[in-house]
């Protein structure tokens, strides 16, 4: 990999840029897929290592388009405390990464790449870039819930979290064309000291999450649950030592192109990056549950 040395600036005007005010692009060395990485196997490592993951500084929650052409991730800055959502872009084969804002919710992009969620709000895109912040509405601006990340699905079916209320999570789905209310999803989901930070898969296939149980590797691990052919979501899969360490491991993602699952891992000095791995394993998961059923 070649290692760039960059400064990003940071956006100024509303609390989300449109491109009139987005910071300015810094141009990397970087080309080809992935930031140019080598893609990983079977073993985690460090995404991009020194240039989006970085040693001092706490990077979290990534999230691509489905041409691979942007992502978008947040930091904490080490020195300020504050959080800001990031984003590379490629151009010409070549990435350029900038400060989009200050950070709202843990940003995650829906499967058409179209709108970019935000908790309980969200931006669009639009011919200019992204609107300003927008909300979901009544039935998740409210104040008695804590809306940290929110994942859809390609049928428009939500995936969320709730800080608030005993740390559940929650779906809600979309039936004969109207969004139905958010429902906690069931107890062997919803178990242990707390659930949060929940990634659907675009099929609606499965779901996975991180949370802290008593049988877990010693931190926050990241669990799945495939979706059976009844609809019903199957027991919680802690997803192993292939990912789960004694560290903190959260906030899973899978690539659009399937190919890689991404998650942060938090140390305990505080600092957290994001790693990647291949995601066989989750189809090898996958089959394991099925043969035994």
């Amino acid at each position: 990999m070649l290692k760039t040395t960059y400064c990003f600036l940071i956006a100024t005007g509303s609390i989300f840029a449109t491109s009139s005010i987005m910071a300015k692009e810094i141009a990397t060395e970087l080309q080809g897929p992935y930031l140019g990485q080598t893609p990983p196997g079977k073993t985690a490592k460090v995404f991009a290592p020194d240039l989006l993951s970085t040693q001092k500084d706490r990077e979290y929650t990534i999230s691509f388009t489905p041409d691979l052409k942007e992502l978008y991730f947040t930091r904490m800055d080490a020195d300020t405390n504050k959080w800001w959502t990031m984003t590379y872009k490629q151009r010409n084969n070549r990435w350029y990464g900038s400060i989009l804002a200050p950070r709202v919710g843990r940003p995650t992009l829906s499967p058409d790449g179209n709108t970019l969620h935000l908790g309980n709000k969200y931006i669009g895109r639009t011919d200019n870039g992204w609107s300003q912040v927008k909300s979901l509405g009544p039935m998740f601006d409210n104040k008695d819930w804590g809306i940290m990340r929110l994942s859809s699905s390609s049928s428009g079916t939500y995936i969320l979290d709730d800080y608030k209320n005993g740390d559940v999570l929650r779906i809600s789905e979309v039936q004969n064309g109207v969004r139905q209310a958010p429902k906690p999803l069931p107890a062997h989901i919803n178990t242990g000291k707390w659930n949060a930070h929940p990634f659907i898969a675009p099929d609606d296939s499965y779901i996975i999450w991180d949370g802290e149980r008593t049988e877990g590797f010693g931190d926050t691990d990241l669990y799945i649950s495939f979706r059976k052919s009844d609809g019903s979501w199957g027991k919680a899969l802690n997803l192993g030592p292939t990912v789960n360490t004694g560290a903190g491991e959260a906030g899973g993602y899978i690539s659009p192109d399937g190919k890689y699952f991404f998650f942060n891992r938090t140390t305990n000095t505080g600092n957290g990056d994001i790693y990647w791995i291949d995601s066989k394993f989750i189809k090898t998961l996958k089959s394991q549950v099925y043969t035994k059923d």
